[in-house]
């Protein structure tokens, strides 16, 4: 995973066909809670809190684009990774 000196990122396109919407939020809120340190989620050049269901859904990220996650601390890299895997699941909504 890309790396900078202060933060972890890792990008995962929304493969679901609603895009990011209320259920999604929750879902990406709920794993990022999880951390220890700050988590955020970003489209395009607007960046949000990724604990904040509110703040998520404000990116309005339709189907097919690109999140970008960054964690602050390497401690929380199985964050991380859990909101990459989390994406790329299509939050569970694809059809069997």
């Amino acid at each position: 995973m890309p790396q900078n000196q202060d933060s972890f990122t890792a990008q995962a396109t929304l493969v679901n066909a609603l895009g990011l919407h209320a259920r999604s939020a929750i879902k990406i809120a709920r794993v990022a809670q999880r951390a220890g340190a700050g988590v955020q989620v970003a489209y395009g050049k607007t960046a949000a809190d990724a604990t904040s269901v509110i703040d998520i859904l404000t990116l309005a990220c339709p189907a097919g684009e690109t999140l970008k996650f960054t964690i602050e601390a390497p401690e929380d890299y199985d964050i991380l990774q859990a909101l990459v895997d989390l994406v790329n699941d299509g939050f569970g909504e694809l059809p069997e």
